[in-house]
This record gives C-alpha cells, structure tokens and sequence, in this order.
C-alpha cells in the first residue's frame, strides 16, 4: 500500500510539472501583479491628450477592484508627465525600465517623444505597443521588431483628407497648417501624395513650433490664400486655436483636422461651436454624445462605467474615451498571454489580432496585425462636427 502511495504521489507530481512550469515570467510580471509604464503630457501645450492616461487608470483600477485584475494578476500602471517634452520622455523612460522594472511601455503619446525612447526600448527589448503615434516608422518590424503604433496612420489618414478634397470639391485651393516636426511631415506627405498631379491645389503652406504661444500669425497668413479648405495638422490648444481664429477673419474653408486632435470637449468646444461646426475628421469608433449610439450596447457599458470609475472626467471627451478602449486592448492583450508573461509573447499577441474590436470600435472597423505588418488600423470611417458632436458621412474607407 505504501509502494502504491509512493507511485500515485510520484504520478500526481509528474502530471503537475508541466502546469508548473508554464508560469513564465519576464521583468514586471509575477503571480500577483503586471507592471506597465507609459509618460504623457499632463501638463504643457497639449494636456488635453491627458484624458488618455487617465482613463486607462481609472479603466486598469475597475479591472483589479471589480474583475481581480487579468488572469488573477493586479494590472499596475505608472503613468508619467512628460510634458511632451522628448528629453523628458527618455529620462522617464529609463527610470520605468531600469528602476521600477516594467514589463511593457504602453500607448505613450507624440512621434517626436517616442523618438527618442525608440531605439532604447528595441535594444532592450522591451515591448513599446500601441503608442500613439501614427508616424511611418512605427511599421517596421524588421528594423524595430518591439514598436507598434496604436492608431490610424497619419500618412493613411493625410491621404483620405486629400480624396476627400479630390471627390468633393475637385478644384478647390487648399492651405495647411503644419506642425513642424515628424507628426506634421508624415501627415503632409500622406496628403501630398495623394493629390498626386493635383498637389497645385495647395496654394499656401505655413509651419509652427509646438512651443509656440499662439498660431494667430499663421492662420492670418494662410488667410490670405483665400483657399477653399484648410488642412490644421496641429494638436491641443494650436488645433483650437486655429479653428477659433479662421472664424475670428470670417474665413470659412472646409476645415479637416487630425483624428487625434478633434476632441469635442477639449479643442471643438474651446474653440467656439460655431467656429467648429463643420469640421471633418477621421474616426475607427464610435463618437461618445452622437445620439446615433444612444441605444449601442458598447456606448451604454462605456456610459456605465465612466460613471461609476471615473466620475471626475467627462465622458463624452474622445480622449477619455480613446483611453478606455486602449485599456480595454491592451488588457485582451495581456489575457492572451496566460501565464506566459514574457515580453516576447506580449509581443506576439500584440502582432496577431485578427477582426478584433472593443465595445467602441465602429462597426466595418476591426484591429488587423501580423508578424510582417504591424498597421493596427487599415480601415476607417469620416464624421463631421454638426456644433454638438460627430455625425459619419460615407462609408467605411479600406485602404
């Protein structure tokens, strides 16, 4: 009898070794808790993008106080200010990874302050996901195998504005205001090129620095262009800015505007209704206070829990809203992962999703990645601003 309990035991601890050893760990992760790190501009020229990290906060903090976390494990994240400053960001992002030891950088906002912790987090090989940034040089898998962007990108989006343009108003003289760093360029290069043989259309073309105070001296001179629509690459309070001073000369182009600038709350709003109302933008979700998603299961489930976790921000802020979708990602992500927490399968799940999409994407839409092509987005739709919130015009655009 004692031979056979011995043999039972014995079987009991060889069928066990396996499960065991499937725990697997990287720096950040363990049996009670994953660790990530991302830096975001809670102060400076374009705090409105906040709403971002504090959504996802709130969203990881309902995740742990009311689901036990993923898979058992507490989700803590440490999200920084780097006042979209990019020494700012790299000194940050050291101390992430080198003190506080995380398993991943996560959504991290600005090309030009992700530039500058790009080529430190692929030699370190630490997972830089979902940032948000639609630069170009986000899609290289083969140079930069841990970067991956999180959103549409601007050369995609630059092009759509442009056959927009082409389709609408075909003889129309554009002017554009530009950001000069990697966000302004990508987008003017994705706009330019799709205008081809048509790039004459663009009558005026006028730059500015994110430090600077206002662009009312831009827009007086892209004012006199008198062109038929104004493409405002520009984010936080210069979009606003822009907007609200077109209006202020009585000029009234078309104004198109990048999809992670056009919050209604945080740069519409601000701006003036009026000074707004017609705005165009790109969009892959739902737009929180279109009464179109009054009775969408997603937009209520998002309503309930803004509500109950995040009571201080306001709802209807696409970046709070963006904020909690990232959370939402990021989290299915991490899921996948099961007790594999590896950063290398961290990656793999990030660079595998296929149809997927969270209770805000919008229908047609769906998250697309492969090991060959990181391109989250390859699908998108257009809204206008109707001086309350966002109404779609025509169908999904697959490019």
């Amino acid at each position: 009898m004692r031979r056979l309990s011995g043999i039972l035991i014995a079987t009991a601890f060889v069928a066990a070794g396996p499960a065991l050893a499937q725990k697997k760990y990287d720096p950040g992760a363990s049996d009670v808790e994953i660790k990530l790190g991302q830096t975001l501009p809670y102060s400076g020229p374009v705090s409105v993008l906040s709403g971002v990290g504090k959504a996802q906060a709130a969203y990881f903090k309902s995740l742990n106080d009311s689901g036990g976390g993923i898979n058992g494990r507490k989700v803590t994240l440490l999200s920084l200010d780097d006042g979209y400053s990019p020494p700012k960001t790299i000194e940050l992002t050291r101390q992430l990874v080198e003190r506080d030891n995380v398993f991943a950088i996560v959504n991290t906002i600005g090309t030009a302050t992700n530039r500058t912790t790009h080529r430190y987090l692929n030699q370190k090989k630490v997972p830089q996901l979902l940032i948000l940034s639609g630069a170009a040089q986000w899609n290289d898998p083969k140079n930069y195998p841990w970067t991956m962007m999180g959103m549409i990108a601007y050369q995609t989006e630059g092009a759509v504005y442009a056959r927009n343009i082409l389709t609408t108003t075909p003889n129309a003289k554009i002017a554009l205001l530009r950001q000069n760093d990697d966000f302004g360029k990508d987008y003017v290069e994705g706009f330019k090129h799709a205008l081809g043989d048509k790039a004459a259309m663009i009558v005026a073309e006028v730059s500015y620095e994110t430090t600077d105070p206002t662009v009312d001296a831009q827009i007086i001179q892209l004012r006199a262009s008198n062109a038929d629509a104004l493409f405002i690459v520009a984010t936080g309070k210069h979009a606003t800015q822009a907007i609200r001073k077109a209006h202020e000369l009585g000029w009234r182009p078309q104004i198109y505007l990048p999809v992670g600038s056009a919050s209604v709350p945080g740069v519409l709003k601000p701006a003036g209704a009026d000074a707004a109302t017609g705005v165009i933008t790109a969009a892959n979700a739902k737009s929180a206070g279109d009464p179109a998603w009054n009775d969408d299961p997603g937009m209520k489930q998002y309503f309930e829990w803004a509500k109950k976790w995040a009571p201080e921000l306001n709802p209807h802020d696409s970046f709070v809203a963006a904020g909690y979708s990232n959370g939402i990602i990021v989290a299915h992500l991490l899921r996948q992962c099961g007790d594999q927490l590896t950063r290398e399968n961290f990656l793999r799940q990030a660079t595998s999703l296929k149809g997927y999409m969270t209770p805000l994407t919008l229908p047609g839409v769906t998250l697309d990645t492969s090991p060959s092509d990181y391109l989250p987005y390859q699908t998108l739709r257009l809204q206008r601003f109707d001086g309350t919130s966002y109404k779609l015009i025509g169908d999904v655009i697959r490019e």
